[in-house]
């Protein structure tokens, strides 16, 4: 494998924009990552000139390429507003109206008013005829497993599914599929997804071993989540299940605000303290009017298999009040159960292993409720977004 240095030693031989000098003395290049034969940086350039100077972006991926070693090079163009002193700050979108910030807790002002939605249509994805996004307000709650269980349920019920892995920096998408290999390319730079049970699935676990951590800056997040969506041959699907990062940050914002989605799923755990971070994912969808599709109550009750009985571990019923009192669906809930845990780390999940099974019915059930819902908004009845309340 080439080192950090031999990789700045061939884009050196790049020019930068106006052919003035070139990339690597202008201190346009950053977060360089090399490792198992594949090489991926960053180059800033401004994001009006984006488009224009994709022929840099190209050359500095085949300049690298030619490297000993090198089996694959993703460069990515990325943009940052000079604030005054030379201090860098993100482009300021217009802030929402005073009344609306009412409902917004005093640490998200700031990030919701850079959450306006654009007036610009978004442009959808290519044979894809909807997107949803499964997310969670904090790590931990079974958002990923739920995104595998729902996507197979929807299979189930007779629709043509894939999975995108958002989850830059934890994917788990892979392991849950049990699927591995390399993405092979069709056109360019178009990639051929991989498939799991008959869904397709792309991840950025299949571009880098599960043990190596993914040590990168909000733009070349963006950047990887844009081209795994966009330069990928994802064919004819109903619906495309994004599973995205826990919180509510940059891939959020990206996705509800540069792709059409037909709705978010929120996953909560039924306690106070995961419910407080679910009411921020619903805050954020609701920001970038993204429709609700409705919430999930993952680890719902725990059923003792050794005495019968049921034991609320969590506390129960939390996320049904919750959707209640914000007025969007309750989906169902999901119990904190052993084959569910031990099939999901096998990569073997129980819609798969056990289709008539009770485990597999919640699914389909959760998955029928989401599809119905989306139907319902793309006939003209769409939810009124709920008033989100934030109790001091």
């Amino acid at each position: 494998m080439p080192t950090r240095e031999e990789v700045l030693a061939e884009l050196s031989k790049v020019k930068g924009p106006d052919l003035k000098g070139d990339i690597v003395s202008l201190g346009l290049v950053s977060d360089v990552f090399i490792s198992e034969g594949k090489v991926i940086f960053s180059i800033t350039v401004p994001a009006e000139r984006a488009q224009e100077l994709e022929p840099m972006r190209q050359a500095a991926e085949k300049v690298v390429g030619k490297l000993a070693g090198v089996e694959k090079v993703l460069a990515a163009l990325t943009s940052e507003r000079q604030g005054g002193a030379g201090t860098k700050t993100p482009p300021v979108r217009p802030a929402p109206a005073a009344a609306d910030m009412g409902s917004v807790p005093p640490p998200m002002q700031r990030r919701a008013a850079h959450a306006a939605p654009e007036q610009a249509a978004k442009p959808g994805v290519p044979g894809v005829k909807a997107i949803i996004a499964v997310a969670s307000g904090k790590g931990g709650v079974g958002k990923s497993t739920t995104t595998c269980n729902l996507a197979l349920a929807l299979q189930a019920n007779g629709l043509k599914v894939g999975v995108l892995d958002a989850d830059i920096y934890g994917p788990s998408i892979p392991r849950l599929f049990r699927v591995s290999g390399r993405p092979e390319p069709v056109s360019g730079r178009i990639l051929k997804p991989l498939e799991g049970y008959g869904i397709k699935v792309m991840s950025m676990g299949f571009l880098v071993d599960e043990e190596t951590p993914m040590i990168w800056r909000g733009p070349m997040v963006i950047s990887a989540i844009t081209q795994m969506l966009r330069e990928v041959a994802w064919g004819e699907l109903d619906v495309l299940v994004v599973d995205m990062p826990p919180g509510t940050g940059d891939a959020q914002l990206t996705m509800a605000q540069n792709v059409p989605l037909a709705g978010a799923v929120i996953v909560s755990t039924p306690q106070d303290l995961a419910l407080i971070d679910a009411r921020k994912g619903l805050n954020m969808f609701r920001r970038v009017d993204v429709p609700l599709l409705g919430i999930v109550e993952n680890m719902s009750y725990f059923l003792c298999p050794d005495c019968g009985g049921r034991h609320d571990i969590f506390g129960h019923g939390g996320a049904r009040a919750e959707a209640e009192k914000l007025g969007v669906p309750f989906l169902g809930e999901v119990p904190l159960d052993m084959a569910i845990r031990i099939n999901s780390d096998a990569g073997t999940p129980v819609t798969v292993t056990d289709p008539e099974g009770t485990h597999a019915a919640i699914y389909r059930d959760i998955a029928s409720k989401v599809w119905a819902e989306i139907e319902r908004n793309r006939e003209g009845g769409q939810r009124a977004a709920p008033r989100i309340v934030i109790e001091s």
